[in-house]
C-alpha cells in the first residue's frame, strides 16, 4: 500500500473530511499537525508549492492537494490505483 501523508489542524473540517475518506478506503496515513509549529507549516508549504491551507495530502511523495482535490481524484477513479501502488 502507498505511503500517505496528510498535514492537518485539529479543528479543520476539510481535514476531517479527507481523513474520513482515507479511513473508508482502509488507508493508514501519517498525520502531521501544523497548528502549533510554524516550522512544520513552512515545511508543508515548501512541499506543497506554497499552498498554506490544510489539509495538504501526499501519496508516495506526490502532492495531491487538499480535501477537494482528494475527493475529485476519487470521483475520477484515480485514487484507488494510487493507493494500491
Amino acid at each position: 500500500m502507498a505511503k500517505v501523508e496528510i498535514y492537518t489542524t485539529p479543528t479543520c473540517p476539510y481535514c476531517i473530511r479527507a481523513k474520513a475518506l482515507l479511513k473508508t478506503k482502509g488507508v493508514d496515513y501519517q498525520e502531521t499537525d501544523v497548528s502549533r509549529d510554524p516550522t512544520l507549516r513552512d515545511a508543508m508549504m515548501q512541499r506543497a508549492g506554497g499552498r498554506r491551507s490544510v489539509p495538504q495530502i501526499f501519496i508516495d511523495g506526490q502532492h495531491i492537494g487538499g480535501s477537494d482535490d482528494l475527493h475529485a481524484l476519487d470521483a475520477r477513479g484515480g485514487l484507488d490505483p494510487m493507493l494500491a501502488a
